[in-house]
C-alpha cells in the first residue's frame, strides 16, 4: 500500500472508529432515556426512545457497508484486518444494545406504574438498569481508549448483574405464585429485567472484543 493509499486508509479507519463510538453513545443514551421514562411513567419519552430505534439501525447498515468496503478496497494488514473485524462484531452488539433499550421502552408504554410498585422489585430493577447502563458506557469508553483495565472491569461486573437477575426472576415468581391477578404486570417486570440481563451481556461481548482488539485473542480462542 502506498503512502497517500495508507494515508487515505488511515482516514477511513478513524472515521470507522469515529461512527461506532458515536453509535455506542447513542445506544448508551436510548438506555439511560428507557430506565428514566420507566422510573418516571413518562410515556412520551418512551415513545422517543423506540422512534429513535430506527436511525441507529440505519448507522449500523452504514458502518457494515463501510467495514465491507475497506476489506473489499484494500488489503490488509494484520492490525488493520483486527480493527475492521472488531468493528463489525462490535456494531451487532451495540444494535442490539438498543433494541434492548427500546423493547423497555415499548413496555414502559402500557406499564402501570402503581401495579408494578406492587410487585416490591422496583428498586432492585432501577439499581440493575443502572448498574447495565454503567456497563454499557464503560465498555464504549473500553472501546474508546482500547484500556484493557476498563474493559476488564466490565467484564468483572457480569457476574453482579446476573445476581440481581436471578434475585428479581426469583421474586417475581414468587409474587405470581402469591397474586395470580397480577401476573401480567409481574411478567413484564420479568422482560424488562431480562432485557437489562441481556444489555450486561452485550456489554461484556463489547468488552472482550475491546481485549481481541488489543491482543489479537478474543475469551472463544483460549484454551480452558
Amino acid at each position: 500500500m502506498g503512502y497517500s493509499s495508507r494515508k487515505v486508509y488511515d482516514a477511513e479507519l478513524l472515521e470507522l472508529d469515529t461512527m461506532l463510538a458515536r453509535m455506542g453513545h447513542a445506544a448508551g443514551g436510548a438506555i439511560g432515556s428507557a430506565l428514566r421514562a420507566l422510573r418516571e411513567g413518562d410515556v412520551e419519552l418512551a415513545r422517543s426512545v423506540v422512534a429513535r430505534d430506527s436511525e441507529i439501525n440505519a448507522v449500523e447498515r452504514e458502518i457494515e457497508h463501510r467495514c465491507l468496503t475497506l476489506f473489499l478496497r484494500q488489503q490488509p494488514v494484520a492490525s488493520d484486518l483486527r480493527k475492521v473485524s472488531t468493528a463489525l462484531k462490535m456494531v451487532t452488539d451495540i444494535e442490539r444494545i438498543a433494541d434492548q433499550a427500546s423493547d423497555i421502552a415499548e413496555i414502559v408504554l402500557h406499564l402501570h406504574l402503581d401495579r408494578a410498585h406492587a410487585v416490591g422489585v422496583m428498586e432492585d430493577i432501577y439499581e440493575m438498569g443502572d448498574l447495565v447502563h454503567r456497563m454499557v458506557k464503560d465498555a464504549i469508553g473500553a472501546y474508546v481508549q482500547v484500556d484493557l483495565d476498563a474493559a476488564a472491569k466490565v467484564i468483572r461486573r457480569d457476574d453482579k448483574a446476573d445476581a440481581f437477575f436471578t434475585r428479581i426472576s426469583d421474586e417475581i415468581a414468587a409474587y405470581i405464585a402469591a397474586h395470580p391477578q397480577d401476573a401480567t404486570t409481574a411478567l413484564d417486570l420479568f422482560m424488562i429485567t431480562k432485557y437489562l440481563e441481556r444489555l450486561g451481556d452485550h456489554a461484556v461481548n463489547v468488552a472482550e472484543w475491546v481485549e481481541f482488539l488489543k491482543t489479537g485473542v478474543h475469551k472463544s480462542q483460549q484454551i480452558v
